[in-house]
Order: structure tokens, then C-alpha cells, then sequence
């Protein structure tokens, strides 16, 4: 049966800001205090969107939850009017504010794991909303995430969207970021690789249970392999899988240090995928693929069959890392191109092109029960930038989110947003 994969994308938020709020992922460590350009952040990300619509792919988009998240405050025992509830929060409790201010919801590659309706035990597209457990402030999203995916794949006989695993260390998940999809394309049947951590005294969390992977393959009846990150690659700052290995169909372009088991990884592969290609990249270090993001780009399947490799500009900036992209598009290999995006403002905050979207395998019948108004055409795609044009704050700084102004703001941009929905 003829598929194809769209890419949602996180619309991104008018509160995007530089908290330094994730332990582990470098570059979020590194900006926190920054000011942060919210307007030029979405504008970016609509722009990638906009790339992948020119290069003859499908793409769809996910609306930002409203921030700050004031139905958090209010179960955490906060009372009054909305701004009495904001101002008792950034008064009595800054760490916690902040953390209901994150704009993290931009990374849709965290939304929900996505199962295909080949590999499926009921035909439908599964998804199982992420818990995001392991960090306080993505803990807030799950809600919000799965009443979102309910919205836009409400057609049950063509998709099971399914709640959050219990929010606790032994289900930790993290979402399409710790899981490959690997098949000889993409309407036929294929291989789900769920990559996850184990408490093995590293200096950064481990954030994905391998216990998360096992109840998303039981809810969906995938076929599944488990597989060890490399503390190494977690060590260097490689918070998810998607930081240091990317698949499409049956390649798989990796760092040569991104699983524990590479070689037991590689034999089930080449077992399970007619025509498994690996792409193993030994000629940059960890610290090269982590601060350039190489491995968080998007691999795609152009209408020709060829595949290209979506990347960050940052990657293009690096020597060592750019020589190493040079060598995979002449290799032996379906990578044909390299395509440099910029998503510097998503990337100062430590997700690149591949965190930015979930990938979404549908037969054309799938793909007509999906709701139209979160599938970008010309039209749409131009609306949502005349959007973010007149209403995302222009530069935000980690100050100024205690400001009742900038709520106002902010909200007023939820409200049109959530306006332009109902007439797209």
C-alpha cells in the first residue's frame, strides 16, 4: 500500500525563552540567560517547514500549548484570577514560574511515538503521547500534547491516540527523539528500534526507560528491538538518541559511538531490513556531532526517491563536520543531498531540525482523515507567518517573564492563533 511520511512541526511559541532549564543537553546550558527572539525563532521554523514544502514533501504543523501554564499553577494549589496566580507563582516560586514558561513543546520529535499502520496489530497509526517525566518543565506537556494529537487524528478508525505512561522514572519517555523506524519503505512492514538509557551513574540523566519502549510496542503490537545508548554519547551531552543517529526507511546514518551494542545492533538489521544501509560517521568526535547537531538533522525521501539530509547551518560552519557531511553525500550511499537550514534560535536552546518535527507514516486514505487545517498549503503556510509576524514578541529576556505585560502579549497571540484555526 503506497505511504507517505509527513513531518509535523512545533510551531514555535510566542513565550520561547532561555531558561537553561534541561540538565544534560549543553546547549541549553550554555544559553540560559540569553535573550531570545521568539518572532525570528517561529519565522525560522516556518521557514524549514516552508524547505520541505519546496522540495515536494507533505508538512503539517503542531499550534503551541499556551504558556505559561496556568492549569499547572492552579493543581499545584494556586488560587485567584489568572494574573493573581502568575504573580504568586514568580514571587513565591521563581524555579517553578520559569518552568511553566518553557516554550519546550516546539520539539515535536518529543511529542508521542509513532507507530505505522504496516507494522500495527490493528492497521491504525499509533500514537502514545510522551510523559517527558524525567524534566519538570516538559512534565506539563503530555496533557496538553494528547489533546492536541486527539484533535488532529480524531478519525479512531485510522489512528489510536494513546495517554501518557504512568509519569515515573520506570516509564520515562521521551518520545519519537529514542525511536527509529527502520523498513525497506515506508508502506511496508518495518523494524521499530526504541534506543533507551539505565541508571549507570552518568553525570547527565538517562531519560528513556527502556520499560517506555516495551509498553509502546505492547500497545500498538509493533515489532520492536531494544537497544542500549552509549553512555559515552549521553556523557557528551547526547540527551536523546536523535542527537547522534538518524534512520529513514533502510538507512541509517549514526555516530560510530552512539550505541553500546553497535555491532549486535547493526546484525539485527541487516537481518530484519531487506537492503539495510548504514551510514557510520568515525571521522568527528562526539563533541563535533553534539555542538553541530549533524545527526539531529532530518533524512527524508524526495518524490524521486533519492533521500537528503536536512541540516542545521551550524553544521555547515564546522570544518571537520562539514567535511564529514561532503564525504556522506559522495559515499555509496541513497544520500544525495545536503540541505542547510537555519534554526539558530531553536538550536541555542538545544534541539535542531530533527527535534523540531515527528515524522507521521500515512496511506493517502490516512493522510485525507487527518484534520486539513494542520497540513500546510501556500495559503496556510502564509497566514501562519503573517501570524507570528504581528503577534510573537520580538526578543524576550529570562526577566522579563514575571512581566503581567508580557502575559497579556503572549496571550493575545494564543487568541489569534486559536482564531486563525477556525478559518483556515
Amino acid at each position: 500500500m503506497k505511504s507517505i511520511e509527513i513531518n509535523f512541526d512545533g510551531l514555535i511559541g510566542p513565550i520561547h525563552n532561555y531558561a537553561g532549564l534541561s540538565p544534560g543537553n549543553i546547549a541549553s546550558a550554555t544559553n540560559a540567560g540569553a535573550v531570545s527572539q521568539p518572532r525570528a525563532a517561529a519565522l525560522q521554523g516556518l521557514g524549514k517547514m516552508r524547505k520541505l514544502m519546496d522540495l515536494g514533501l507533505v508538512q503539517g504543523f503542531f499550534p503551541p500549548p499556551r504558556r505559561p501554564a496556568i492549569a499547572a499553577l492552579r493543581a499545584l494549589g494556586f488560587q485567584g484570577k489568572d494574573v493573581e496566580i502568575l504573580s504568586a507563582a514568580a514571587r513565591e516560586d521563581p524555579l517553578l514560574f520559569n518552568n511553566i514558561c518553557s516554550a519546550s513543546a516546539m520539539w515535536a520529535a518529543n511529542a508521542a511515538t509513532v507507530i505505522a499502520s504496516a507494522d500495527s496489530a490493528d492497521g491504525r497509526v499509533h500514537f502514545v503521547t510522551a510523559n517527558l517525566a524525567t524534566m519538570l518543565h516538559r512534565s506539563f506537556e503530555a496533557v496538553d500534547t494528547f489533546a492536541m494529537l486527539r484533535r488532529i487524528f480524531a478519525d479512531e478508525s485510522s489512528f489510536g491516540v494513546h495517554p501518557a505512561l504512568p509519569a515515573t522514572q520506570h516509564f520515562s519517555d521521551e518520545g519519537a527523539a529514542n525511536h527509529m523506524r527502520l523498513t525497506p519503505q515506508h508502506g511496508t512492514r518495518g523494524l521499530n528500534v526504541f534506543i533507551h538509557g539505565a541508571q549507570r551513574g552518568s553525570r547527565f540523566p538517562e531519560r528513556q526507560a527502556r520499560r517506555a519502549g516495551e509498553a509502546v510496542a505492547r500497545l500498538s503490537g509493533a515489532p520492536a528491538l531494544h537497544m542500549l545508548q552509549s553512555q559515552r554519547a549521553i556523557e557528551a551531552g547526547a540527551f536523546h538518541n536523535d542527537v547522534v543517529a538518524v534512520a529513514n526507511e533502510y538507512v541509517l546514518l549514526c555516530h560510530a559511538e552512539a550505541f553500546e551494542d553497535r555491532d549486535g545492533l547493526f546484525a539485527a538489521l541487516a537481518e530484519a531490513v531487506p537492503g539495510f544501509v548504514p551510514v557510520e560517521v568515525d571521522s568527528i568526535t562526539l563533541d563535533d556531532a553534539i555542538r553541530s547537531y549533524l545527526f539531529n538533522s532530518q533524512l527524508v525521501t524526495l518524490p524521486d526517491g533519492s533521500m537528503a539530509l536536512i541540516l542545521p547551518s551550524e553544521a555547515r560552519e564546522h570544518e571537520r563536520v562539514w567535511t564529514a557531511v561532503e564525504a556522506i553525500v559522495a559515499g555509496n550511499n541513497p544520500i544525495a543531498q545536503a540541505i542547510v537550514v537555519d534554526v539558530r534560535e531553536s538550536m541555542r536552546n538545544g534541539g535542531g531540525p530533527a527535534c523540531l518535527r515527528l515524522r507521521v507514516p500515512v496511506t493517502e486514505a490516512q493522510r485525507d482523515a487527518i484534520d486539513q487545517r494542520f497540513l500546510l498549503d501556500e495559503r496556510r503556510w502564509e497566514a501562519l507567518c503573517t501570524l507570528v509576524d504581528q503577534h510573537w514578541p520580538e526578543q524576550i529576556a529570562v526577566s522579563d517573564l514575571c512581566l503581567p505585560e508580557l502575559w497579556e502579549n503572549v496571550g493575545r497571540a494564543h487568541d489569534a492563533l486559536d482564531d486563525l484555526l477556525t478559518r483556515i
